[in-house]
This record gives C-alpha cells, structure tokens and sequence, in this order.
C-alpha cells in the first residue's frame, strides 16, 4: 500500500502529520508490517519527536538553527550555493544531518508509536512549500 501525503509549510518549523498517517495506516487494513515514510526533498527533514509540548519543536528549531545558520552568519562565509537565499545551502546541510527517511512498526493495524511520540515534518527553508512525503505499508 502507497499513498503521497502533502504538507503545507509556513517556513521554518516542525509540522506535525501523525492524525493523516494513523487514519491512512489504519485504513490499509494491513495488521503487522513495516510504515516507511520518505520526504521527496532535499531542504527538509522527517522526525519523531515529542508532540505534547510545543516548546520542544520550538527548541528544535533553535538548536539546529544554531548549529547551522543561515549564510549571512559571518561563520557560514565558506559556502558558495547562495542563488537561492541565504536559508538555502544550510537547509541542505540540515536535511543531511536529520533523517529523511523513517521505518515504524505497524502492530494490531497502528503504527507503534510512543504515548508522546509524533511524526513531523522539519522545513528547513524560509519562504512556504508544499512537502510530499511518500509512504508505504508492507
């Protein structure tokens, strides 16, 4: 089973989209398997994180926006992709540091996540998107 969800994004953040893959994956009715959720770019990330907090996606965010500024930081001065912005070569550095990519075991129809875990979507860039995310149940 395959489906495409789409994640409108406002900027830099963490979206959450685990309501639209528990009714998906519920709706499969495929019982035990394997939910592999894969992000279609190269500025955003996927992660499972805490969801009933709100100060921890905020904190998220300001530590990776720490650890990799945007181009305009005099200590990012190196880079040379910068046609598309200042948030844009840093976004890829970020993508490649988080995962793009997660595996969750689905167990009794939903996948088995933690009491506070949720699944979201780290946009990276600064200027809204539509982010597809490729999922499939086996």
């Amino acid at each position: 089973m395959n489906t495409l969800f789409e994640i409108p994004t406002r900027g830099q953040g963490l979206y959450e989209f685990t309501r639209d893959v528990l009714r998906w994956a519920e709706g499969t009715g495929v019982r035990e398997g394997l939910l592999t959720l894969f992000v279609q770019h190269t500025s955003c990330s996927l992660l499972v994180q805490e969801n009933a907090d709100p100060e921890v996606r905020v904190d998220m965010r300001e530590y990776i926006d720490r650890l990799v500024p945007p181009t305009t930081d005099p200590s990012m001065s190196y880079l040379t992709h910068t046609y598309e912005g200042p948030d844009d070569m840093p976004a890829h550095i970020k993508a490649a540091l988080l995962p793009v990519s997660l595996s969750i075991p689905v167990m009794a129809g939903r996948p088995a996540l933690g009491t506070w875990q949720g699944i979201y979507l780290f946009e990276h860039r600064d200027r809204p998107h539509t982010r597809r995310v490729a999922a499939h149940i086996g």
